[in-house]
């Protein structure tokens, strides 16, 4: 599969059935052809005069636009979605259709300007040798779609995997990192003196916490209920490094439906990385973090809000510009136009609202 994309990227006719760029003159060379074809048949000189020209474009327009409602009508709709049935038959009907709608038009409009030693026959025969061209022509601009489906569809995916590879790499550098574990691991050890119990609670979240990281996170899809048990691990680690810091995940959906919900693994994080920047309080005042995860007409809605001290500027742009333009290209590679995300910053409160279909 990969020699074949390099092969076709290297080749210049690939590059223009295919490529966006060359869309307009595609069609101009498509147009100029298809009138060639049409202007070598015999039909339309057996009229007289100035009418056989208006013969001539009214089938070449006719037949130019079955040929292109097929191309962005039957393809897309039906033969894209493997219907090859109903396209067939749709097909059929078209082509039956705009040959008696030809034949009706000959004989109701032209029929006084027809060359009178012209048979009927000879001039259905033409009319059919017309239309049967449309023939070849279909099967070749199908095949081009085609080959330009396929061949985005395979850029996307192996766009979306090379981000989604240097997204987990990202991960493991600045998500886990030393200086990270270094301070759970404190905590844990002045917790052993004070607190066994709880030492031990925490041992248990850090393990979840890292284990998710190195195992699921490398799986193309993870259950929903995974990924919040992994938001409140990463939470309440965090509480335990901020004692004024509260958190809540909270969810009105049915935990069945949440238990056979699959998403892409670590989708929230940046958000929730970027919601703990942002809450931080120097001054030891109360901050809060709360997730609202619910599922509505097969579209998940994800909403993280936080508490922010205006008189504190989060400078760091690995969370506030380039982490969210990763999400965000991510986010479009996955899910296309069918997603919603919306950033709310006020002077106390960060939002963040997302809507993805499931």
């Amino acid at each position: 599969m990969k020699y074949i994309s390099e092969e076709l990227k290297n080749n210049w006719f690939i590059d223009f059935l295919i490529e966006d760029r060359y869309r307009l003159l595609r069609h101009l060379v498509f147009l100029i052809f298809f009138f060639l074809l049409i202007y070598n048949a015999r039909f339309w000189h057996w009229y007289s005069g100035i009418h056989q020209y208006y013969i001539l474009f009214f089938v070449y327009i006719l037949l130019i636009g079955m040929v292109y409602i097929n191309i962005y009508v039957l393809v897309p709709l039906f033969f894209f979605k493997t219907k090859y049935i109903t396209y067939l038959i749709l097909l059929i009907l078209l082509g039956v259709m705009g040959l008696n709608f030809i034949g009706y038009c000959f004989d109701v409009f032209f029929s006084d300007f027809r060359v009178v030693n012209i048979h009927r026959e000879g001039e259905k025969g033409g009319i059919y040798e017309g239309v049967l061209m449309c023939i070849p022509i279909i099967l070749t601009t199908t095949t081009i779609k085609l080959l330009q489906k396929w061949t985005k569809d395979n850029k996307r995916i192996t766009e979306l995997s090379n981000l989604t590879l240097n997204m987990e790499l990202n991960e493991l550098r600045n998500q886990i990192n030393p200086h990270f574990l270094f301070n759970m691991l404190n905590n844990v050890k002045a917790l052993i003196r004070t607190d066994p119990e709880k030492a031990s609670t925490v041992i248990i979240k850090l393990s979840e916490f890292l284990r998710y990281q190195l195992y699921e996170n490398s799986e193309e899809k993870t259950l929903l209920t995974s990924e919040i048990e992994f938001l409140s691990n990463f939470l309440n680690l965090e509480k335990i490094r901020r004692e004024n810091l509260s958190v809540e995940i909270k969810s009105k959906t049915d935990r069945r439906i949440l238990n056979s919900t699959f998403i892409p693994p670590n989708l929230f994080t940046t958000f929730l990385e970027n919601a703990i920047k942002h809450s931080v309080e120097l001054n030891g005042k109360e901050s809060y973090i709360r997730i609202d995860v619910e599922i509505e007409n097969r579209e998940l809605y994800f909403t993280c809000t936080n508490s922010r001290n205006p008189e504190f500027v989060v400078s760091d742009k690995k969370y506030s510009g380039l982490g969210l333009a990763n999400i965000r290209r991510r986010l479009e590679l996955l899910y296309g136009k069918t997603y919603d995300l919306e950033i709310i910053s006020t002077e106390n409160e960060y939002v963040v609202k997302l809507i993805i279909p499931i």
